[in-house]
């Protein structure tokens, strides 16, 4: 996924903020759970998106879903909705928990299935790959059935491809040329 470079700068902003006062992993975790709450709720993502909606208003809304959060992610919070920058909120989150996994290391997996998987079956995809080469990574899975089958697995900017969907297109592609 692209990220705006209004989301970079906020996201750097608030990783250079939180490394001088000691809280990163506090305001990780709640990072975690902005990015989690908006990607469940689409009503909260419309509305933050209305631009006829009153910059105090979302701001009052935003405050209550995240009252239990620190000062620091709450002002961030804040500060987003008062630049207008609301439509952001989500991808700044993103981008500051990718800034902090880059500093610990942690490599971004991305699994795409056709159905759900077990997670034995999981393991062995990501440990017969060899595209994984540390312990610490950060899992996403995604279930799309028009691959079919089989499985779509990126790290970093890797990718094996070794979906049905993908190996019928080969085919046709081949059958094609001859």
């Amino acid at each position: 996924m692209l990220t705006s470079k209004v989301a970079k700068r906020y996201a750097q902003g608030l990783l250079d903020f939180t490394q001088e006062s000691g809280n990163t992993e506090s305001v990780f975790g709640e990072m975690r759970d902005v990015v989690k709450i908006m990607s469940e709720s689409k009503e909260l993502v419309q509305f933050l998106n209305t631009p006829f909606i009153d910059a105090r208003k979302k701001d009052a809304v935003a405050l209550e879903i995240f009252k239990d959060f620190s000062p620091v992610s709450k002002n961030i919070i804040r500060l987003v909705i008062k630049q207008g920058r609301e439509a952001q909120l989500k991808n700044i989150a993103q981008e500051f928990i990718n800034k902090v996994e880059d500093i610990k290391g942690t490599q971004r997996i991305s699994l795409v299935m056709a159905t759900k998987l077990s997670e034995q079956n999981i393991q062995k995809i990501i440990a017969d790959s060899k595209m994984v080469n540390v312990s610490n990574y950060d899992l996403e899975t995604i279930i799309k059935p028009d691959i079919l089958g089989g499985y779509i697995l990126r790290v970093g900017d890797q990718q094996i491809d070794a979906s049905v969907k993908t190996q019928l297109n080969n085919i046709k592609k081949e059958f094609q040329l001859n």
